[in-house]
């Protein structure tokens, strides 16, 4: 009788695996070329791509950068890029008419703005958010100059208002709300009455001064930082009070809230620029000096709320009703409750339109030009106005589109992770 043996005397070697199943040929096959369909547009794709390709790349590969005008540019070689006009004119591009021997104080002020928002954007960083709190007064006085007691009197009073706040809460006043609001008459009371004097003694016992900057100087891609980071600070926090009050019961609040957003929301951006740039003066004292670049700021910030308060309403809207009533159940109040479980819900579905709003405020900062304001699109025209660079085209505004593109591309990237971070439904 033979002998079966079942059982294996020796280990077979492992097999390497085919090889379209790994590398590039596996992603090329699993991505680009899964079905016939996806192959054709892959193919498709790839030919488009090369038609975009096969005369820009010869065309700045081979630009010109140290010619003095697009006469010579076309003297050397007419079919290459002239990127000689930003050799010349990257500096007007990046600071506008800001005093060249100033031009520390905007870069210094673009370093701290990276080092301000790393608290904010990453968590554990958090413990330096006091720098993110301190940044925009110190980012004032860095642009504009003059005493920096000017600015710090600002902070001097919030301290001092929050210092009464924590005294009169140690007993004197029970309600919270009278303490609040006896806090804010105090810092209220010595804004109008002390904060000028103060700002006055300080700035003669320790005088620490810039050379003023007017407004009207500021110009390039510093001027689209300015409006662009400062409108998005500010119209987050006030889209999220307008999208509650949307939702308010109280139906004067509601009224309010429900209006300003309509109407913003029905009016172009251009037309309320108009407003803050000409229509503004007439309802303001004679002789009332109100900052372009403020009035800017400010109508770009309520343009920008109106629209961030409805992608907010539509996250709170999201949410489904179980989560009030469970913060109801848990004897949560309604602020409580919109802290600690509606609004981080909210704010979760909301990152999308929320970065999507943003991105589309700062691509704005390009309708200044309009009010003669020189960010860099209106630069780039006046560029071309000069006869050394008259003809210019192509290659000024694809700078421009750089400049945007790589802040935009960043604020979407960010985004993604965020997004990926606190998904918990997996």
């Amino acid at each position: 009788m033979s002998k079966l043996a079942y059982v294996r005397e020796r280990e077979i070697p492992q097999s390497a695996p085919p090889i379209t199943e790994v590398g590039i040929i596996k992603w090329l096959r699993e991505n680009l070329f899964s079905s016939w369909l996806n192959s054709i547009l892959t193919v498709l794709s790839l030919y488009f791509i090369f038609i975009l390709l096969k005369d820009f790349i010869p065309w700045a590969y081979g630009a010109h950068w140290t010619t003095g005008s697009i006469r010579e540019c076309y003297d050397v070689n007419p079919n290459v890029a002239c990127f000689s006009v930003l050799t010349a004119r990257w500096k007007q591009l990046l600071f506008g008419f800001y005093p060249p021997e100033e031009y520390w104080r905007p870069t210094l002020t673009f370093c701290l703005l990276i080092l301000s928002i790393i608290p904010v954007l990453f968590p554990r960083f958090i413990r330096y958010f006091w720098f993110s709190l301190l940044y925009p007064g110190l980012a004032i006085w860095l642009l504009w100059g003059g005493s920096i007691w000017s600015v710090a009197i600002i902070y001097i009073g919030l301290g001092l208002g929050f210092l009464f706040f924590v005294i009169v809460s140690s007993g004197l006043i029970k309600s919270a709300s009278v303490r609040l609001l006896a806090a804010c008459l105090f810092t209220i009371i010595f804004f109008i009455f002390l904060a000028n004097p103060l700002a006055e003694i300080l700035s003669s016992l320790i005088p620490i001064y810039l050379p003023y900057v007017e407004s009207l100087k500021f110009g390039g891609f510093t001027l689209s930082l300015i409006v662009g980071v400062t409108g998005i600070v500010a119209s987050f926090p006030l889209g999220i009070v307008l999208a509650l009050g949307r939702q308010s019961d109280l139906p004067l609040v509601k009224m309010i809230c429900v209006g300003f957003i309509e109407f913003i929301r029905g009016v172009p951006l251009i037309t309320l620029l108009f407003v803050a740039s000409v229509l503004l003066n007439y309802f303001l004292p004679p002789g009332t000096n109100f900052d372009i670049v403020l009035r800017v700021i400010i109508m770009v910030t309520l343009f920008s709320a109106a629209y961030m308060a409805e992608v907010i309403r539509g996250g709170l809207a999201g949410l489904p009703v179980g989560q009030h009533e469970a913060s109801a159940a848990l004897g949560l109040t309604y602020w409580q409750s919109q802290r600690l479980i509606i609004m981080p819900q909210a704010l979760k579905i909301s990152i999308p339109g929320i970065v999507n709003t943003f991105i589309g405020l700062f691509k704005d900062t390009t309708l200044v030009s309009i009010i003669s304001l020189m960010d860099p699109v209106g630069l780039a025209s006046l560029i071309r106005a000069d006869s050394k660079w008259n003809g210019i085209y192509w290659e000024l505004y694809i700078a421009v589109g750089l400049m945007f593109f790589i802040v935009c591309y960043g604020m979407s990237k960010y985004s993604q992770y965020l997004e990926t971070k606190l998904k918990t439904d997996n």
